[in-house]
């Protein structure tokens, strides 16, 4: 049996917050990267660790960045892995998989019309909860699925080296959205978003190769 993740998180440090809104039709590049930019792995993309996931990017500055998977929910209610907060007793909501890094952490996600206390905007309506206290107020608030997510661990890169994978083609960008973060159907999120993909590049102008015309 699992063992309740800790709620010692390690310091956040969010910068670079974006507020556009989602899907925007023109595609992005690695210089577009910036916290409220989905990542959106590519079919050729094998790694067991993010093989058809959905990454929100929460961090992002030339030391690195950071990130969720917001489509693996877990079989662990959040009653089960917030076993320290009796805020928590009965919530059968379930947890979501953050990423492969410190899965010991626990991060997460709250959709708001306004900014709660203690929280990081990651685009609109959607902020970022890296302490206790904003967690058991959700909970004691009774903030149901379709508004907050928890997660254990999340993705990390180094510096450079997501752009480094984003020009390779392991990775598609788009404008994230708050309703996507929060779909109530997260196995439908990556197949939704690839099929864009898909039609954004069939839909691309030909490239006019005769320069004499």
């Amino acid at each position: 049996m699992r063992s309740p993740a800790s709620l010692s998180v390690a310091l956040l440090v969010i910068t670079g917050l974006l507020r556009q809104p989602a899907a925007a039709q023109t595609p992005l590049r690695a210089k577009d990267l910036a916290p409220g930019v989905f990542l959106v792995a590519s079919r050729e993309l094998r790694d067991s660790n993010f093989k058809a996931s959905v990454v929100l990017l929460i961090h992002y500055d030339p030391s690195g960045a950071m990130g969720l998977i917001i489509n693996r929910p877990l079989k662990l209610p959040l009653e089960e892995l917030l076993t320290e907060l009796p805020e928590a007793r009965g919530n059968k909501d379930p947890s979501y998989e953050g990423g492969p890094v410190s899965p010991e952490s626990v991060l997460a996600l709250l959709r708001s019309t306004a900014k709660p206390p203690r929280t990081e905007e990651v685009l609109g309506e959607v902020f970022l909860i890296s302490s206790e206290r904003p967690i058991v107020e959700a909970l004691k608030a009774g903030v149901k699925a379709n508004r907050f997510r928890a997660f254990t661990g999340y993705a990390g890169w180094s510096a450079g080296q997501l752009d480094r994978e984003v020009d390779l083609g392991a990775w598609h960008l788009f404008r994230a959205d708050a309703d996507t973060v929060f779909a109530p159907d997260t196995a439908a999120v990556w197949p939704k978003l690839i099929r864009r993909t898909e039609f954004r590049i069939a839909n691309r102008p030909p490239m006019n190769t005769d320069k004499h015309r």
